[in-house]
């Protein structure tokens, strides 16, 4: 079966199931069936084989245990594929959040903007609809008041008179369409600046909210909501922890199925590990509005002693300041957008970790708990922290272990299943227990791993390669476990998702052992290090005859009768150029022949002769 052929049998599956849940009342979408028909055929109690091809009974099988599950309203382990699911689709990096608020701001303004754009208003009332639509879009796109209120309009009309008259229409219409969008965004931003200038100023700001007071008082409350949301997640993951260790210890047979409380155990550890995620894109906002309070504060107070009381303000001066303050005021608006999000995020979460706690009621749970001491994570850290719990490392040859001490960026390492201990997963069932870096941290092919006991590391560290092939074992038969460790590499059909990473920042590798010399540093400075320096003589000649600048000095030289012979004297100059110049040039004029007639030289009649000089030369007129 070709690759083509293998995906569309695949679609017609999911697409089959989807319809069956659907004509049962339960709508499910077509991700998740996607998801649950991996983890049917991942499970080895389902007996599916993957390296032949499913028959007509493989499949109806596949689609009736994928059915019967997805309708499975109390179970545990649906509600943490589904909790997964739902965070897969909804939650991405915070520039992909703005960047896609922004994006879809654009596309709402894109009607107003070709409105504008495409007009060819000709007559004065089609010009003045033309600057209130101006106005308007002004006004959504910078997203201070409603353009349907009077005052805001009026307000936002003035401030663009100030900047934009209606006598430069004209000039505006006959921009090109690129070059009037780009004047539109740079007009919303001057008219934003001018108005929150105003609002400070006490001279307008009309439905402005004062959205740095707003986050003064979201973001705490916010906080304080995921706060006690990990709290209850963790309380309750305690509270399971314990319950399955007597269960386990005892293995007594009752009515309470090991199976289901150890789904609900790795429900509230998954829904612990997205609110930590939620919680630090939470903080990163306080810290952003902080930031830009005091940018708001610094650019307010430039602007003021910019203006004070003059009546006419160079522009070159004055808009690069409302611009920026436009900028300012959009990173809150922002951080509200970011805010917003990460608290429906946060309430859409807790349905998914309800159905739980709703089958273990306190009347459930308390009696099992019943002379159980419940420890929190903190507490069994404590429990396994000294010198007697840490590991020697001189009792293995072929491993590494990293400790804070000697190994750099030790707090960063990326830890394997996200910092849970991998031998208590296999020796407990799949019970989470926490990591306690100070033991030790195991490095196996790339690969960092931390345990709960010194005990647990020792045997882990022996048999690396059969533990980390159990724990996969593990998460078949609890595929929601995939993505809580993070176990993507070891099955390449599960799609990861890049949850909690903070944008622009790069983990830094740890450092434990490294080539090292001892010699004379020539610059162990940074800042010193000189730039300029150049090692090559040649190119040390060059640069002094450049700076020498030779071709505008006069070479003088002086031998004295001591120093006569004794050294040999060079001096390079600049050879002479040839030169010309242009002399005075023979000139002439074209002017009339000298002509004489001598007359009367042959004699005649007369006895005397007598000569008689005639004068035939031309006039210069005549020639």
């Amino acid at each position: 079966m070709s690759r083509a052929q293998a995906e569309s049998v695949i679609k017609n599956i999911i697409r089959e199931i989807a319809q069956e849940c659907a004509g049962k009342g339960q709508a499910v979408s077509e991700t998740l069936v996607a998801f649950m028909v991996k983890a049917v055929v991942l499970d080895p109690a389902n007996e599916f084989n993957v390296d032949r091809i499913l028959t007509k009974d493989d499949v109806q099988k596949l689609i009736k245990i994928c059915v019967d599950r997805l309708l499975d309203r109390r179970s545990a382990s649906l509600d943490t594929i589904k909790m997964q699911v739902y965070f897969d689709m909804n939650y991405t990096t915070r520039a992909d959040f703005l960047d896609e608020h922004r994006r879809v701001l654009e596309q709402r303004l894109q009607p107003v903007v070709r409105e504008i754009t495409d007009s060819r208003a000709r007559t004065r009332e089609e010009l003045e609809s033309l600057y209130r639509k101006i106005v308007s879009a002004v006004l959504l796109r910078s997203g201070l008041g409603s353009p349907t209120d009077i005052a805001v309009v009026r307000e936002a009309t003035a401030a663009l008179q100030s900047v934009f008259p209606q006598t430069e229409l004209g000039t505006f219409m006959s921009l090109v369409k690129r070059d009037k969008e780009r004047q539109l965004i740079e007009l919303t931003q001057i008219v934003t600046g001018i108005r929150l200038f105003n609002k400070e100023c006490g001279k307008g700001g009309e439905g402005i909210d004062d959205l740095p007071a707003i986050l003064n008082e979201a973001v705490p409350a916010t906080t304080q909501n995921v706060d006690s949301a990990i709290q209850k997640a963790c309380n309750t993951a305690f509270r399971y922890t314990a319950a399955i260790e007597k269960l386990q210890a005892q293995d007594p047979e009752n009515g309470l199925p090991l199976q289901a409380l150890t789904e609900a155990h790795i429900n509230s550890r998954q829904h612990e590990t997205f609110l930590r995620i939620i919680l630090n894109d939470v903080i990163s906002c306080a810290q952003q509005v902080e930031m830009l309070e005091s940018q708001l504060a610094s650019r307010l107070e430039q602007l003021q002693a910019t203006v004070q009381s003059k009546t006419a303000v160079p522009t070159a001066q004055v808009y690069p300041q409302f611009i920026n303050l436009a900028h300012i005021w959009s990173g809150f608006q922002d951080e509200m957008v970011l805010l917003s999000v990460l608290s429906n995020i946060l309430a859409s979460l807790e349905p998914y970790a309800r159905g739980h706690m709703e089958s273990f009621t306190e009347d459930i749970l308390g009696p099992l708990l019943d002379g159980v001491q419940v420890k929190t994570d903190e507490e069994r850290i404590r429990e396994t922290t000294g010198s007697e719990h840490r590991i020697d490392p001189k009792d293995f040859r072929d491993v590494d272990w990293l400790f804070p001490e000697s190994t750099k960026n030790f707090e960063r390492l990326p830890l394997q299943y996200r910092g849970y201990c991998g031998w208590s997963l296999v020796k407990y069932d799949r019970l989470l227990y926490p990591g306690n870096p100070s033991i030790g941290v195991l490095r196996y092919q790339d690969r960092y791993y931390v345990f709960s006991s010194r005990e647990a590391a020792y045997d882990f560290a022996s048999y690396p390669d059969k533990y980390i092939m159990q724990v996969a074992e593990c998460a078949k038969r609890s595929p929601e476990l995939i993505q809580l460790l993070e176990l993507h590499a070891q099955f390449a059909t599960i799609t990861p998702y890049t949850q909690g990473k903070e944008q622009g920042q790069m983990i830094e590798k740890p450092v434990t052992k490294c080539d090292m010399g001892i010699q004379t540093e020539v610059h162990p400075i940074e800042s010193n290090i000189v730039k300029s320096y150049e090692w090559n003589e040649w190119e040390l000649r060059r640069q002094a005859i450049k700076l020498a600048n030779l071709r505008t000095k006069v070479t003088h030289s002086m031998q004295t009768n001591l120093s006569n012979l004794r050294r040999d004297n060079i001096t390079q100059v600049y050879l002479p150029k040839e030169v010309g110049s242009q002399t005075k040039q023979d000139g002439g004029s074209n002017v009339p022949k000298p002509q004489t007639f001598l007359a009367g030289l042959r004699g005649g009649n007369t006895k005397t002769t007598v000569m008689t000089k005639m004068d035939l030369t031309l006039d210069v007129d005549q020639t």
